[in-house]
């Protein structure tokens, strides 16, 4: 029963009425990932377009590789816009 109690609070949340001037360790670390998953996505498409043999194939994993490498690249934008309006 009491875990029930607790279940309906955590659905009940509130949403933050104002993102916080910081960032904390877990966040910095989850952006951390999310740059590092974005840049070896696409170095291995690459790499597997290179030694791929069929066009088409050939074709897809270089879009691939560059929509992670455009991933990357908006969020380092972000980061860096965010950057300077705090300076």
């Amino acid at each position: 029963m009491q875990q029930q109690n607790e279940m309906s609070s955590v659905n009940q949340a509130q949403p933050m009425p104002q993102v916080p001037n910081i960032v904390s360790t877990k966040d910095q670390l989850y952006i951390s990932d999310m740059l590092s998953w974005n840049l070896i996505a696409c170095k291995k498409a690459h790499f597997f377009a290179q030694n791929c043999q069929t066009p088409e194939i050939q074709a897809a994993l270089e879009e691939a590789g560059q929509m992670h490498q455009r991933h990357y690249n908006k969020i380092l934008n972000h980061l860096n816009s965010q950057q300077q309006q705090t300076n």
